[in-house]
């Protein structure tokens, strides 16, 4: 039990879900994992729960350590300095957790970058009352910090999401024969169940006949069509510097290959990850892995500039994360603070967890080339769509 009753259900969401499906005999899976997840009252990130964190259901890199904010910050320093360091400088954090990196990065820049941070305007893009007080909790007293609720517009500076577009609703989808078929949700015996037809909107053909491909015959796979849209939202909002996306993710040609059966749909609760969305509804994540082929043409197709695909280990070993485990000078040998630092940093870059995180940076009217964080990385039109 937690304050908001049990950890298994919410009752009072699987009852939405319920009157949606009676009104309209079925939903799409996008629409299910939208109500569970972003229900203004009782969806998993608009609750009031704390989900993110060692009491939450998962952590994201912030949550590990302040050094992932100090490497971010590094990154935008870069660009600040390629923009030609302007006295007003914007950096966008669209669904920002608990603040976290916000705080760090700008603790950061305070110390390495005072000039960067007297230029800096940190604007937190939060739909959830709730999550947007958790972080003016954090953050209160920060000069230059404030709140929207949508991308603001003409945004000299960097746009940096962290794990916010794999937590966007998803279509589920399979082949059958040849032929593209999509999740429905029923109830029955008050149940959640599947049911299998023809795709909800056209879009979905024609997001994979933009790929020339599509999931293998009988596999199951998610198309994230809100993924694409958000990255056309946030060319529109740059006028010059930098959109970064970390994100779990693959090339279109890694994510549908014909060998991946399962999708990669997964949910978390209490740190421990599960494949079933119908159980623990609005009390467990819901996420899948984004098509980064899709997201960078978007982004391509909006007026940007392909800059940089790489791993979170690659990009914070570009940025210098390992000097954070340097002797101290005058130290007599490692510490519980050195430990400490060890340990984040073999988590953030671990290749089978967080170091697996993909970064991609797109850009409008700055030199991009060569940025830090991706200057040992292979040739990202290669990589995403299989042209140098």
């Amino acid at each position: 039990m937690d304050e908001f009753g049990s950890h298994t259900e919410n009752d009072a969401l699987r009852d939405v879900i319920a009157a949606e499906i009676a009104a309209a005999g079925r939903v799409t899976f996008r629409r299910f994992m939208e109500l569970a997840l972003y229900h203004p009252e009782h969806g998993y990130y608009m609750s009031g729960r704390e989900v993110i964190g060692p009491r939450g259901d998962y952590l994201t890199s912030p949550e590990i350590s302040p050094l992932f904010g100090a490497m971010i910050g590094r990154q935008v320093a870069e660009v600040w300095r390629r923009l030609g360091e302007p006295a007003a400088f914007t950096l966008v954090e669209p669904g920002p957790g608990n603040g976290t990196m916000a705080r760090d990065l700008l603790r950061w820049a305070a110390r390495a970058e005072p000039d960067l941070r007297a230029a800096l305007r940190y604007v937190l893009v939060e739909r959830s009352p709730a999550q947007a007080a958790r972080q003016r909790r954090l953050l209160d007293g920060d000069d230059g910090v404030c709140w929207a609720e949508a991308l603001p517009a003409d945004v000299t500076g960097c746009i940096i999401s962290n794990e916010l577009l794999d937590a966007f609703a998803v279509h589920l989808v399979t082949v059958e024969a040849g032929v593209l078929r999509e999740a429905y949700v029923e109830q029955r015996d008050g149940a959640f169940v599947e049911v299998w037809d023809t795709p909800s909107t056209a879009d979905i053909a024609t997001y994979f006949a933009a790929l020339g491909r599509l999931p293998g015959e009988g596999a199951r796979a998610e198309v994230n069509l809100a993924a694409p849209a958000w990255t056309r939202e946030a060319a529109t909002s740059l006028e010059r510097g930098v959109v970064l996306t970390l994100d779990y993710g693959y090339p279109a040609a890694h994510l549908y290959a014909s060998w991946r059966g399962q999708g990669t749909l997964l949910c978390f609760s209490r740190h421990t990850a599960g494949h079933d969305p119908y159980v623990r509804v609005g009390r467990q994540d819901i996420t899948s892995h984004i098509d980064f082929t899709t997201v960078a043409r978007a982004g391509r197709d909006a007026g940007l500039t392909l800059a940089g695909f790489t791993t979170q280990r690659e990009f914070l070993t570009a940025l210098g994360i390992h000097q954070a485990l340097r002797p101290s000078e005058g130290g007599t040998g490692p510490g519980e603070e050195y430990i400490a630092r060890y340990r984040a940093v073999t988590n953030l870059l671990e290749s089978a967890g967080l170091g697996r995180v993909r970064a991609l940076a797109q850009a409008r009217g700055v030199d991009a080339t060569a940025l830090r964080g991706f200057a040992d990385a292979p040739d990202p039109g290669e990589t995403l769509f299989g042209v140098p």
